[in-house]
């Protein structure tokens, strides 16, 4: 007996790449369930916005941008982030009908039969002609690796792990990590820790007033052209910067973005330096970014010598049935809004090029 379940589309993931994608899916005449399935491992909407630290207040989100079709307006800016954007997203699912089926995992993506994909999850298998990943980096934070870590006698956790400022208090905290997280982990901790250390592989780049449209654009290229050539994606932060506001600029002022170069290895007791510098620590806070969460396709051997899976707008390169969305330059919000309109069209036209053959009974 073949439990397998076909349909045209199968969605990995209900952040905001996934239901972007599942709009213009809806939109353009795929019928939710017939088809095309979303398949989401959160326990709810919200993507990974809803493990998002409480501190994190929907004032202090840069650049969320609404989800095509339904505007988010009047969100109090100071509620969690997680409560607005998961209720949000909710209210999204509903009225577009997307029926996301959660919490589902996806094991594996396998070759099937007919020019077909089959789709392992925790809730049986679906064979599909096309799939759009849209899984995020949540689920893949990236821990460095130092000489000693073993040793340290204190806390280590990740950005992922982060419960908020107050659980800080009294403690020593050396945090790692140049990017948004690292930075505004910092100037919330240092009102409650005893003392804080920052340090970052490179020194931090500042970038003053707005970014414009053009700046954007030739930020978002550079990522892409990683991704092109099979590289892994780096964060568009890392490109453009972090943005020198008020909060950045007082931080600096009062000491707490005093940056030091990356240590050389973990004591029992802290961090040391080559040169014999030392900084005694209770916590290290490794605010160091994710990767992608692509192990699932795995499989069908998508990646490259460089480590990523080459990329042309959101199409893998060896492979037309499969878009990435949300994945290298579609990463930020605005970016997957565009690109599950892309890898819908594409896969339109890819679908009414390439007949349809039922899966193997």
């Amino acid at each position: 007996m073949n439990n397998t379940r076909e349909v045209e589309v199968v969605v990995i993931g209900a952040g905001q790449a996934g239901l972007s994608s599942a709009y213009h899916l809806r939109r353009t005449g795929f019928e939710p369930e017939r088809d095309f399935v979303v398949l989401d491992h959160s326990p709810g909407p919200g993507g990974a916005w809803q493990f998002r630290w409480p501190s994190l207040t929907y004032g202090k989100v840069h650049g969320m941008h609404s989800l095509p079709g339904m505007e988010l307006t009047d969100a109090d800016p100071e509620r969690p982030s997680s409560e607005v954007i998961a209720e949000y997203f909710a209210t999204y699912e509903r009225t577009f009908d997307l029926r996301v089926r959660r919490p589902v995992d996806v094991r594996a993506v396998r070759e099937g039969d007919g020019g077909r994909l089959l789709v392992e999850t925790s809730d049986g298998t679906w064979s599909t002609r096309a799939l759009i990943n849209a899984t995020g980096t949540w689920d893949r934070p990236f821990w460095p690796r130092y000489r000693g870590q073993e040793t340290f006698r204190g806390r280590q956790l990740h950005t992922a792990q982060y419960p908020g400022p107050e659980a800080f208090a009294g403690q020593r905290v050396v945090v790692v990590g140049g990017g948004a997280s690292g930075t505004q982990h910092l100037l919330e901790i240092a009102r409650y820790a005893a003392a804080t250390t920052w340090v970052t592989r490179r020194p931090p780049v500042y970038h003053e007033g707005p970014f414009s449209e053009e700046y954007g654009r030739a930020a978002v290229a550079l990522v892409e052209e990683r991704v092109r050539q099979g590289l892994p994606p780096q964060s568009v932060v890392t490109v453009t910067g972090l943005p020198l506001n008020d909060a950045i600029r007082q931080g600096i002022e009062d000491g707490i973005l005093d940056r030091r170069p990356m240590f050389d290895r973990i004591t029992p007791d802290g961090v040391e330096w080559t040169d014999g510098r030392r900084v005694d620590a209770d916590v290290i806070l490794w605010a160091t970014g994710f990767r992608a969460a692509i192990d699932h396709l795995a499989p069908l051997r998508l990646r490259e010598p460089g480590g990523g899976i080459r990329v042309d707008g959101t199409r893998a390169v060896t492979d037309p049935r499969i878009h990435l969305v949300g994945y290298g330059p579609s990463a930020s919000t605005i970016g997957a809004n565009r690109a599950g309109r892309a890898a819908v069209r594409d896969i339109r036209r890819l679908l009414a090029t390439r007949p349809a053959e039922p899966a193997a009974a």
